[in-house]
């Protein structure tokens, strides 16, 4: 079982690498087309505006570039859409210079169409006695063709460029953002481990069987916790949760109550950031349900929307709890703010609230994959 979640591991691992590391924007993507589409009318207009204003025919010469220069937009936005899995395999050089090719091509083909069938383009292409008898020759040595092409090769090149340069740009934001993040969970682990010794220590000479059996959980655990995923299913953080519980269990027993409630339809497979869940349980069962002496009930509430996982992790809180606060329980809710701002910038929010005797923890991370 577990050569086979490598094998799985590492597939999904060599399918992020090939996609981090391909420069060029999904073509498919409705944002993309839209830009692609925006960018396209904002040269006519400046192709058309570099003729000067006071051109004949201003506005239909304006909608003929326009026609024009779309159908070249769409046919490249076509093109690299179907040709994107390909493309993506190859190397960063070769895919430059198949994409290039291939609209230099698209804008050939599309100038010899809007040669061969707009008479106005004949006519800045030959003389008018020639209009109607233009042969191959004619089209290939016209100026509008040779304009075309000159046109579409500088902006190919200066397009590739900026998607090279935000490529990387954005590959140098995400390396330091994981850094960042496997720092923030480098920290928690020693606060876990402190927490989690307590509770074998305390163990020892009441119940050494047990105390053996929490220091097998703590292995198991921190198997999990070491290893270098950034992102887990929910499946697996709410497995690695429920193991940290069970060994508060053995010092808490009955002091110590869990309720999940996880909404109908979620599917368990989704990704969130890993060791996102069981610090802030971790600080509600410290915090919240051990200072108590008849101990409380920590409630974890897992709904969604179209878009957006919702977890709610509330605890009781006492006047102990008030007028004494544990030191640490800030700086847990800090990291978990910081990793969700890094993971998800804004599309991710936190929210801490304090109750009617309750302490409320309230988070929500949006969907991104079903698994």
């Amino acid at each position: 079982m577990t050569d086979k979640t490598d094998r799985n591991n590492q597939s999904k691992s060599k399918e992020a690498d090939v996609e981090e590391h391909t420069f060029l924007p999904d073509f498919c993507n409705a944002r993309i087309i839209f830009l692609a589409i925006l960018i396209a009318q904002l040269l006519s207009f400046v192709l058309t505006l570099a003729g000067g204003v006071s051109r004949p025919n201003f506005w239909v010469y304006l909608s003929l570039v326009s026609l024009f220069v779309t159908f070249i937009a769409i046919g490249n936005i076509l093109v690299l859409c179907v040709s994107r899995k390909f493309l993506h395999k190859l190397h960063h050089a070769v895919a430059a210079i198949t994409y290039y090719a291939l609209s230099l091509c698209i804008t050939l083909i599309v100038s010899v169409i809007s040669i061969l069938v707009t008479p106005t383009e004949a006519l800045w292409a030959a003389s008018p006695e020639n209009v109607q008898t233009l042969n191959l020759l004619d089209i290939v040595t016209s100026d509008i063709l040779i304009r075309n092409m000159a046109i579409s090769a500088i902006v190919s090149a200066v397009a590739l460029r900026y998607f090279y340069v935000q490529h990387q740009w954005k590959a140098n934001i995400q390396v330091e953002a994981r850094s960042r993040i496997q720092a923030l969970q480098a920290r928690i682990r020693p606060h876990f481990l402190f927490n989690s010794m307590n509770t074998i220590a305390s163990l020892t000479h009441s119940n050494p069987s047990m105390a053996e059996k929490a220091v097998e959980d703590l292995a198991d655990l921190f198997r999990a916790s070491l290893g270098h995923q950034d992102k887990v299913t929910l499946q697996e953080e709410l497995n690695f949760t429920r193991r940290y519980i069970n060994m508060e269990k053995l010092r808490l027993g009955d002091r110590l109550t869990i309720e999940l409630k996880i909404e109908e339809g979620i599917s368990l497979n989704i990704k969130v950031p890993a060791l996102i869940l069981q610090p802030i349980v971790e600080n509600a069962i410290y915090h919240g349900v051990e200072p108590l002496t008849k101990g409380g009930t920590v409630n974890i509430d897992i709904t969604s929307t179209q878009h957006d996982l919702h977890l709610t992790i509330s605890n009781p809180v006492g006047d102990i709890n008030i007028d004494r606060k544990r030191p640490g329980n800030k700086m847990a809710q800090e990291n978990i703010r910081q990793r969700l701002q890094l993971a998800y910038g804004d599309f991710s929010s936190m929210d801490i609230r304090h109750e009617q005797g309750f302490y409320k923890v309230s988070f929500n991370i949006p969907i991104e994959a079903d698994v």
